[in-house]
This record gives structure tokens, sequence and C-alpha cells, in this order.
């Protein structure tokens, strides 16, 4: 083993003397890069190699030619890179050779050859590493796309990116996403060569000896791949994916009418479809009336547009009554909505408009929960408080036992100022089950804070306790807990601290609270704290090294604190942590000690 690697170092020797003889690198610098590349070597060479020292040899070498780049740039010579550069990336060509012929399966050292081939310029070294990687991982199609795309856009050889699509579509023979890569490339070609064939024209040469076949220049070869394509992959997105690559190039009007026909011949039911046809309404121009001032006249046709496209979505929803359909429709008018403009009068007319369209869906029983919120959010903006007031209890009717709409329903309540807030919450937990009700408690007790007396505040917390389940009512003891201090003072809150600690479970941050509180009283005692903390290590302690840790602290800093406690702690802790939680716990121990910590 150290035979060979002598060799390889004195391999190194003459890029190094050329390094030192053109100024690029001191004498000290070159030994230093000796020295590292030596112990690099050393780690590369073992039995038992490691990828990561593969990744820190070629990272090493890759910073030494970002240096020595630079070098050049600040000093202004540009000579002997045959000698230098070439030498240290073949070196690295053959480290990236060896790392993934070892762990072939590692894609992201494949992907690390390939950026470093681009970075620089290694077109033959890259091809080769493509075949190599294609041939190992030939199940990931977008590798197959990424070699493609190479091809085409990089070596300008469309010919063989269309071998390399071809390929991957007898591995992946229903794969939307090669298939409109495949297509995009036919288009990018036919353009390609549309554009060289108008340069000659332009400068007068003669095409004879140039083969520009009129069908690949029409957009024949993608109508080819496109209309394969619809035999294996049904589905409207990938017609839509393929319609918005062809509207990329302006000589695709008959293959953009085709893909148009076959969407509305087979996926005539299909939201998406309707949806798509009605925004194309936004797209196609219209005769504009004369006589009017240009902003007017902007507006009105803005206008005019959007009507266009809402007829299309009332033929769409009378034709498929659905609650995908209404929902296309109304992202739609939101979006329109939300749109800026300087027009009141259209800002007006967008917001008639979408609360009409909500209305309808609501009548229609066709309305998808989640845009419920939406609906109330645009009401309340709108000052339509007894709308919003009327849609939301529709909303809770509707979805009676749905969580989310009780609590946007108690929240316009709440934010109206309306008296029937406690009605509405009993009536909310009858309905609900106990189960994910935390949000709807959450909601009653902190609007009980502000509104109601204490007594029925506490009242309130206690009824939440026995109400939600024991892992929700985790959060409710850290509220009452939290409200009780506010609101009694310590003395009161040691009380309820005392009893919430009689039925478990608890959380680290109930306890966390408790001593932060004690903490914070003038006459603060280590004999509660220490209570505290026994409380908190007798629920946490297997699991918690920095419990352990703060307890320490608080005896070794604490006036009243008794720093000989200290070892039986750590005791303690060793005994109760588990796995690697003892090694971390001891990490952390020295440091406090030595006061790193």
């Amino acid at each position: 083993m150290a035979e060979r690697i002598e060799q390889r170092l004195e391999d190194r020797v003459p890029e190094l003397e050329q390094l030192e003889r053109v100024g690029l690198f001191s004498r000290t610098e070159i030994r230093a890069v000796l020295r590292k590349a030596s112990a690099l070597e050393y780690k590369i060479q073992r039995r038992a190699l490691r990828k990561e020292d593969f990744i820190n040899y070629i990272q090493y070498e890759i910073n030494l030619l970002e240096l020595i780049k630079k070098r050049r740039a600040r000093i202004g010579y540009s000579f002997k890179k045959e000698e230098i550069e070439h030498s240290i990336l073949h070196r690295v060509h053959s480290l990236f050779n060896r790392a993934t012929g070892k762990w072939k399966d590692d894609v992201q050292l494949w992907l690390s050859h390939v950026a470093f081939c681009k970075q620089w310029n290694a077109k033959h070294q890259l091809s080769k590493v493509f075949s190599t990687m294609l041939a190992i991982h030939s199940n990931k199609p977008a590798l197959w796309i990424m070699a493609a795309k190479w091809e085409m856009e990089t070596r300008l050889s469309s010919e063989s990116a269309r071998h390399l699509f071809l390929r991957a579509l007898r591995f992946h023979p229903e794969c939307p996403k090669l298939y409109q890569e495949y297509f995009r490339m036919e288009l990018m070609n036919a353009e390609k060569q549309r554009k060289e064939k108008k340069e000659f024209e332009k400068a007068k040469m003669d095409l004879g000896e140039f083969n520009y076949s009129e069908e690949i220049l029409n957009g024949e070869m993608a109508r080819i791949v496109y209309r394969d394509a619809t035999q294996k992959i049904k589905g409207v997105e990938f017609q839509l994916a393929v319609l918005s690559i062809a509207k990329l190039f302006d000589f695709t009007q008959d293959l953009q009418k085709e893909i148009l026909e076959n969407l509305q011949a087979s996926y005539a039911d299909d939201p998406l479809t309707w949806d798509h046809m009605a925004r194309r309404e936004l797209d196609l121009g219209s005769l504009q009336p004369p006589g009017q001032a240009p902003k007017q006249r902007k507006v009105a046709e803005v206008a005019r547009r959007e009507e266009r496209c809402c007829a299309v979505f009332d033929e769409a929803v009378a034709a498929v009554p659905t609650e995908d359909m209404w929902k296309c429709y109304i992202t739609f008018c939101l979006e329109r909505y939300n749109r800026k403009t300087n027009s009141e009068e259209l800002k007006q007319k967008r917001l008639e408009r979408t609360l009409s369209v909500f209305n309808k869906a609501h009548e229609c029983n066709l309305l998808p929960e989640a845009l419920y919120k939406q609906w109330l959010q645009l009401l309340l903006e709108s000052s339509l408080s007894e709308k919003a007031v009327e849609v939301a209890e529709a909303a809770t009717r509707r979805f009676s036992v749905s969580v989310d709409m009780w609590q946007m329903r108690l929240q316009v309540l709440i934010q109206l100022k309306r008296e029937d807030v406690t009605q509405c919450f009993e009536e909310a937990i009858k309905h609900v089950k106990s189960k994910g009700t935390l949000a709807l408690w959450t909601l009653w007790v902190e609007w009980s804070e502000g509104t109601n007396s204490k007594e029925d505040t506490e009242a309130l917390y206690q009824r939440s306790l026995r109400a939600t389940t024991p892992a929700e009512s985790v959060t409710m003891k850290e509220m009452y807990l939290d409200w009780t201090y506010r609101s009694g003072g310590y003395k009161k809150v040691k009380k309820v601290f005392t009893s919430l600690c009689e039925n478990r479970p608890f959380s680290l941050d109930f306890f966390r609270k408790m001593i932060q509180i004690e903490k914070e009283q003038e006459s603060c005692k280590m004999l509660h704290l220490r209570e505290y903390y026994e409380r908190a290590l007798r629920e946490f302690g297997s699991t918690d090294t920095d419990l352990w840790l703060d307890y320490v602290k608080e005896e070794l800093s604490h006036p009243q604190g008794k720093p000989e406690n200290c070892g039986s702690i750590h005791w303690r802790a060793m005994k109760m942590l588990q796995g690697d939680l003892v090694e971390d716990f001891v990490s952390k121990y020295t440091l406090l000690q030595t006061g790193h910590l």
C-alpha cells in the first residue's frame, strides 16, 4: 500500500513544480499540499473504505482547483493549464469513478460527478458518466430527462436526446413527465431548425446542402409523441401539461387545436377541463369600442373578459354540478378579486360576483368545507356582519361534527361581540366528540378570561380538564396554571399546581412553568424548587438530560442550594437515563464542571 501511495504522490510532483515555478504557489504551500494529499491518500487506500474519505479528498481537490483559478486571475497568468489543471481534473474524475463504482446506489454521488463535469466543461467525461449512471439507475426517469436535456441544450444533439428519450420510455412506458419533456424537446428542435432556416434565407444562402424537413419544422414529431402518449397516459392533467408546453411555441396553433379537441371530447365531465376552457377567455382578445379613454377602455375590456369566463363557468356548474367544479369557479373569482386594480367599479363588480358564486354553491349544498372560511372573511371585510353570522350558522348545521366549522363560527361571534357566544360554545361541545375539542376549549377559556368573572373562568378551566381527553388535558393544565398565576398570584397558583399534580398526564412545560414562577418570587425557596424538580424527574427523568442539568445548576447557583447534592443527582441521572442519553448527559455534565456550559 505504501508503495502505491508513494507512486501517486510522485505523480503529483510535475504539477506542483509547475505551480511553484510560475509563482502560483510558494514552496511552503507546496509542502502543505503534499502533506494533506498524503494523509488523504492513506485514507482511501485502507481495506475498510469509507465514502466520507472519498468525498473529503474530492472536495480538497476541487478547492485546490478553485484556489488555482483565483491565483491565475490575480496575477494574470493563463498558461500551463495542460500540466496543472488537467492533471488535477483527471485525478478528481478517477476518484469519482472509484467512489461511484464502490457505492453504485448513491445517486447523490453520481449527481456530484455530473455537476463537476458541467462546471469544468468536461463534455467527453460527462457523456461517459451519464452512460454508466443510466445503466445502473435506469429506474429513475429524472436522470434520463437530465441526460437528454444536456444532449439537447449543451451538445446541441437532437438525435442523441431523442435516442435517450426513446430508451427511457422502454423502461417507463407510462411516465407522464418523460413524455412531457420528450414533447418539449421535439418542439425545441423544430424551433431551432426554423430559426436556422430563417437566418440562412436572410443571408440568401443555398439550402440545398441542408436537409430541413417541413414535417419537423411544423412540429410533426411532437404531434407523434403526443398521440403516442395519449394512448398510454390518461387524465386531464397530462393533456393540460402538454398544452401549456405547446403554448410556449408560436408555430403550434394546429397542435394546440388538436389537444383542445381531445380534451373536450375525452374529458368533458372533468372540472379541470371546464376550468381551462373558462380561463382561456381571459387570453382571447376582442374588439375594443372606440371613443373611450385608454384607461377606461382597458378596464371595460378586462370586465368583458371576466364576464365571458364566468359565462363558461356558469355553463360548467350546470353540466358538472360537483364540489370540485364549484371550487374551481370560486377559486377563479377569488383570484380576480385579489388582483390589484385602481378601478373601484371593477373591484366592486368582482366582489359582488364572488359573493354571489359563494351563495349559489352554498344553496346547492356543494360548497366545500374549506371554502366557508374564505367566504366569511370576505363578508367580514365587506362589513356584512349579519350575513356572516347567518353563513357561519349554516356551515355548522351542514358540518355539525367539524371542529373547524364551529371554531370559525365562534370566532365570528366573538369578533362581532355577540351575546350568544356562551350558548354557541355549549352547542359546539354537545355536537363535537370529546376527542379533538381542544381547539374549542382553548378558544372558550381565552374568551372567558377577557369577558367573564374569575370564578366563571376557573369553573370553565376545571370543566375543560374533565371534558378533554388525557392527552389534550395537558395543554389545558398549562393554560390553567398560567392564568391562575396572572389572576390569583403565587399562593393561588401553588394550590392549583398541587391539585393538578393528582391526575396524570403532565407535560415538561407544566413543571418548568411552575419552576419559573417560583424563581420569579422575591423569597424563592430552594425547598420548593427541589419539590418541583423531583416531581418533574419522576415523569421525565428517563428521557430528558437538560432537566437533570438544570437541577444541578440550581443546587450550585441558588443561595440555599447544596452543592454536595450534585453527586447524588449525577448518580441518579446515570441510573435513570436511557440509551445514548447517558453519554449525552456525561458530556454536558463535564462541560458544566469545567465552566463551559
